[in-house]
């Protein structure tokens, strides 16, 4: 996960935190934008969670594609 992703994880783990205490004490409004605002960014998160990851796949695809095209010319 890149540094984008980690910090919009942490930010809308805090807003999440700032909703749920929004609720807590009856302030509605404050409750549900922040509440969203937490919610797109836990989203941005995992959207960034998931474009690494299959980054990663592809690299280890290409690599072990590579590998057995390596023994074949020698």
């Amino acid at each position: 996960m890149s540094s984008v992703g980690r910090w919009s994880s942490w930010v809308g783990l805090g807003l999440i935190a700032v909703s749920v205490i929004g609720i807590v004490l009856s302030v509605a409004p404050v409750a549900v934008i922040a509440g969203i605002l937490g919610l797109f960014s836990i989203g941005i998160a995992v959207y960034d969670a998931i474009y690494y990851a299959l980054e990663r796949a592809n690299l280890r695809r290409r690599a072990a594609k590579v590998r057995p095209e390596r023994g074949q010319e020698r």
